[in-house]
């Protein structure tokens, strides 16, 4: 039994762990949504963060935050409501290839089970950049996801667009 709680503890770490995906995103601002006399408030989050495979894309999501004592200890498990925007914020520039679905930011929203995950795509045919967020469970997954699209426009004296097709593995 202990060996098991263990073994639980390990994997909720592991798969709770960012891979080759983006750095930590920065705060951009905290909003209370649900008061609490003796505890943290509830609240929704909104982060910024910058693509780490292609320069000049950035993403900001919303996430909420469970307050109350197991919020504030970390133990709460968070709903699956999150928003996302992507959005080209300069000259594109694919720093190396991608596969489709592949992570761009992962973290932990509970202590062991669920999971946050931003993910990346090419639509070939429009030459546009697809990013999902969804929040996933090791048991059972949730169907909540948001989805926003960056198509690959000129910027600036850039010249030639570059077509993310010349970039998937």
């Amino acid at each position: 039994m202990r060996l098991g709680l263990i073994s639980l503890a390990i994997l909720g770490v592991l798969v709770g762990t960012p891979a080759h995906a983006a750095e930590e995103p920065d705060l951009i601002f905290k909003r209370s949504t649900v008061f609490k006399w003796m505890s943290p408030n509830d609240k929704l989050a909104t982060y910024g963060l910058d693509d780490p495979e292609v320069e000049g894309v950035a993403c900001h999501f919303t996430i909420p935050e469970k307050g109350g004592f197991k919020g504030w200890l970390g133990l709460a498990e968070e709903v699956s409501d999150i928003s996302l925007s992507c959005r080209q914020i300069g000259p594109i520039r694919f720093k190396a290839k991608f596969a489709q679905g592949e992570d761009v930011f992962r973290t932990r929203r509970s202590l062991f089970f669920k999971k946050m995950q931003i993910v990346r795509g090419c639509d070939v045919k429009r030459n546009v950049l697809v990013y999902m967020v969804f929040s996933d469970r090791i048991i059972e997954g949730s169907p909540k996801n948001s989805t926003s699209s960056v198509p690959i426009m000129p910027w600036g004296n850039q010249g030639e667009v570059p077509k993310c097709a010349d970039y998937i593995e």
